[in-house]
């Protein structure tokens, strides 16, 4: 019988799940360290919220433990690469707390509205000071949501019922979604100036990282309230500060900081700033049905070895891993290439499969292509996620495949259509290791370097000993260096293995160049 232990407080019904499944647990909250350490090898899962330390010393001593499941979203508690290593499975349960997330967004923005925190704190006083405290209706206002995902989604069914109007930024939310959710689509720089009230509904990335800079709020309208339940880090605090006292910005609420737990900040004390300890999935309901999904879900995983919301693997049997292992190591790489070159929202997604990879299990294969794909915006996708993601923001998903493959035993195409246009690429294994051979149609072959540089130029003298002498000038060593092209003097695509990060000003010099139509700095 396979054996859980539970390290945190967790509801009961999840210690009832187990036990009615077949499955021995024990329910040990407050563990030490090293009391963990000293029992850990006697679990087969390892049930946790955020108190846990799943380290690399947790995992090493944990000689038969085969999941590790986090009742939330967050795994910064858990070493996921030594759990990897040691064939651990990491499952989270990220839409556990989704509505509880929204709706503390929505009360925050009402609270911010009608300055509730100050006139608790001023009524419980005796002051009673009824004309220091004008509020604002919500009604008819215009909600401005940066991220539209699940979450924001919900956000903006609440505040249609409240009969606002709401506008979203999000580069993966569709037009159709739009109107199925009954907002519109906007871009950053349209939404800051129209919007009375803005709330943040996005992964920290670096991207998303101060998304609200000190630049972006002067764009916005004066008066505006701004509310961030999401991530800490999406809002230059400084500089919100400074908008407060200005009362360019009316109010604020912020659930999150920069940095957490939050015992000082340079918000606190500011005008009309409300702030609360990241409290967006603290309800007794969101705790409940979290609870649920990780005994749920650690339960099938070791009785019948289903894989779901799994953080380090994609969705495959045991027979299938020795042979899907260097294809879904290829499909990552490839949309990891593909969702770093999505620069204008992404629309749909095709991916195409020839030769020998059709005989195998392709689904979890597309999984991780789009892991890859979303990844550089959505810092919480995994494999299992990430097909619902893409449906959440109307982005439609075609595979397709063909028996045989015109140059390769097997070949991966994926493509992204992006600001109206396609961006196309393909790879395949090489002495079982993945390879690009294809970059918009072009043939070429190329391992994926760790730093590499995508350019999209003209075939034209000069070009190369241009980007070389300015590489070279910046000190950056080249590693390799693939070239591909439609024709003499035609487009042209050149994939450059560099073992130096390029600072912003040499890319800004590299996007000069005369040959240069676009360049990407990549990272795999």
């Amino acid at each position: 019988m396979p054996k859980v232990l539970i390290s945190d407080e967790l509801s009961e019904a999840a210690i009832d799940i187990f036990k009615a499944r077949g499955v021995d647990v024990d329910f040990k909250p407050g563990l030490k360290k090293d009391e963990l350490i000293s029992i850990i090898g006697d679990y087969d899962g390892l049930a946790v919220r955020s108190n846990t330390k799943a380290t690399a010393e947790v995992i090493a001593a944990a000689k038969n433990l085969k999941v590790i499941g986090r009742a939330g979203i967050g795994v910064d508690n858990i070493d996921i690469p030594a759990a990897t290593a040691k064939g651990v499975v990491v499952m989270n349960t990220p839409f556990g707390n989704s509505i509880t997330t929204a709706e503390h967004a929505i009360a925050l923005m009402f609270a911010a509205a009608r300055q509730l925190a100050a006139a608790d704190v001023s009524t419980q006083a005796g002051k009673w000071e009824k004309n220091r405290f004008m509020g604002r209706e919500l009604y008819a206002k215009t909600l401005g949501l940066i991220g539209c995902g699940n979450i924001g989604g919900i956000v903006a069914d609440r505040a249609l019922g409240l009969k606002m109007k709401v506008i979203a930024y999000d580069p993966f939310l569709s037009v159709e979604r739009a109107v199925q959710l009954g907002v519109e689509k906007v871009e950053l720089e349209e939404l800051l100036p129209r919007a009375d009230v803005i709330s943040l509904h996005v992964p920290m990335t670096e991207k998303t990282k101060n998304i609200l800079s000190r630049e972006a709020l002067a764009k916005t309208k004066p008066g505006v309230i701004v509310v961030n339940a999401a991530r800490g880090g999406l809002v230059d605090e400084a500089a919100l500060r400074e908008a407060l006292e200005s009362e360019h910005v009316a109010a604020a609420a912020f659930d999150v900081f920069t940095i957490e737990p939050a015992k000082e900040n340079v918000l606190f004390g500011a005008p009309n700033f409300i702030a609360t300890p990241h409290l967006g999935a603290s309800t007794n309901e969101a705790q409940e049905n979290v609870a649920l999904q990780v005994a749920e879900q650690m339960s099938d995983y070791l009785l019948t070895g289903a894989v779901t919301n799994a953080l380090n693997m994609p969705s495959i049997t045991a027979e299938e891993a020795p042979r899907l292992k260097p294809f879904a190591a290829l499909a990552e790489k490839l949309g990891a290439f593909a969702g770093q070159i999505v620069d204008e929202g992404l629309d749909e997604v095709e991916i195409e499969y020839e030769g020998d990879v059709t005989k195998l299990n392709m689904k979890p294969l597309t999984a991780t292509a789009l892991a890859g794909i979303l990844r550089p915006l959505l810092q919480d996708v995994n494999v299992v996620s990430a097909p619902t993601l893409l449906k959440e923001r109307g982005a439609a998903l075609t595979e397709s495949t063909r028996d045989d493959s015109p140059t390769y035993d097997s070949l991966i195409r994926v493509k992204v259509r992006t600001g109206g246009g396609w961006r196309t690429l393909a790879g395949t294994l090489v002495a079982g290791q993945p390879r690009i051979v294809e970059v918009k149609g072009m043939a070429l072959e190329a391992p994926f370097h760790p730093l590499t540089l995508y350019i999209n130029n003209t075939d034209k003298p000069g070009f190369i000993g241009a980007l070389g002498t300015l590489l070279g000038g910046a000190e950056i060593n080249i590693a390799t260096f693939h070239l591909g092209r439609e024709a003499a003097g035609a487009e042209a695509i050149a994939l450059v293995g560099i073992d130096q990060a390029p600072a912003e000003a040499v890319m800004t010099e590299l996007k000069a160049l005369p040959q240069v139509r676009y360049a990407k700095l990549l990272r795999f």
